[in-house]
């Protein structure tokens, strides 16, 4: 009998589908496609400077360069070339020297709250310190402290209202008398008394100067149909005043899908702050003005953000719903990924981008 010298056959490996943007490989196309859908990969994911991966937030790319299980050669590149803050990659030491002497910023003096002692002997136009309405920002941001009312003091009352604008200017900042009592002046955190709403402005009268700015008008009673062009709100909404914004309008940091934890929970302004923006607030009492110009920060940081489309994949027609299996299975990882579409407004096409619903 014969002996079978021929070598033993060797198991072709099966192809692997590797996402180009996450780097995560699967057996099958369809399983692949399936990744992409959930994922939602786009060019305005954080991304890493070294080996171009996608994140699925800013935490998670801090985790991939410089956490406990950070890639030895991402972590070893940005270690020497990348900015703790904003988390870019710099070609040397010193653009990286220069650029750090702007991303790190210190926190704003504290400013002293005006109080309103009349609503008709002050009008708008003081308030703000503008004549002319033409010339307001683009971006508006607000912060509210609350006391607390009801029996036990848990009900939320808005209690101190600051609007700033771009530039960090006060465009209006009062004590807000509540329309219930106050039971619970959470001094530790608002540093509020009694003696602090002897003057304050009523809530009504608070709502629609609110409104007045954000919408550039001249007076409440003019319809939006005749042409007054809305802000954005940055930082916090205004259900704390009983009041409505359109959600196309708002940019909350609580809420930017880039900013927020992996888990897809929020994280608190005192951290963003000292994570983006290199300095500490909140460390006593709550300073509303320091709060406005924490999110506005944060907000033209991630805002001037330039995410273009790397490739030169071009924009294919369609999505994944309208193409087959048949298709999928066609086509380069760099196409399936051309089909992937964010669920979130990137912060970036704020300035390149109408306002739209």
């Amino acid at each position: 009998m014969e002996s079978d010298d021929s070598p033993k056959s060797e198991k072709t490996p099966s192809p692997r589908y590797k996402c180009s943007a996450c780097y995560k490989q699967y057996k099958k196309a369809e399983h692949l496609v399936e990744h992409l859908k959930l994922a939602l990969h786009s060019a305005h994911d954080p991304r890493c400077g070294v080996c171009r991966k996608h994140c699925k937030s800013l935490e998670s790319l801090r985790e991939h360069l410089a956490g406990p299980k950070a890639k030895e050669h991402c972590m070893e590149i940005f270690s020497d070339q990348g900015c703790d803050l904003c988390l870019k990659l710099f070609d040397n030491p010193a653009s990286l020297s220069q650029h750090r002497e702007w991303c790190l910023l210190s926190a704003p003096a504290p400013i002293e709250t005006m109080i309103i002692p009349n609503a008709e002997s002050q009008s708008f136009m003081n308030l703000c310190g503008e004549n002319d309405f033409n010339n307001h920002p683009e971006a508006i941001a607000v912060d509210c402290e609350m006391v607390g009312g009801g029996s036990d003091g848990s009900l939320d009352l808005c209690a101190r209202v600051c609007l700033t604008d771009e530039n960090e200017n006060v465009l209006f900042n009062t004590y807000v008398r509540p329309q219930l009592s106050i039971t619970n002046y959470r001094y530790e955190i608002t540093g509020l008394e009694e003696g602090h709403f002897r003057n304050a402005m009523p809530l009504i009268e608070v709502q629609d100067k609110v409104l007045e700015i954000l919408y550039n008008e001249e007076s409440i009673g003019r319809s939006r149909l005749d042409g007054g062009k809305a802000k954005l709100l940055v930082g916090h909404d205004l259900d704390c005043m009983g009041m409505y914004y359109p959600e196309h309008l708002l940019r909350d940091t609580a809420k930017y899908r880039p900013l927020m934890k992996t888990n897809r929970t929020s994280h608190s302004l005192t951290y963003l702050t000292k994570k983006y923006l290199g300095y500490d607030i909140q460390s006593a009492v709550h300073d509303p003005y320091e709060d406005c110009v924490a999110v506005m920060r944060l907000y033209k940081r991630f805002q001037a953000l330039d995410h273009q489309t790397e490739g030169t994949v071009a924009s294919l027609d369609g999505s994944f719903d309208s193409w087959t299996t048949e298709k999928f299975e066609n086509m380069t990882a760099e196409e399936l990924y051309a089909l992937s579409k964010p669920d979130y407004k990137c912060w970036c096409l704020d300035t390149r981008q109408a306002l739209q619903p």
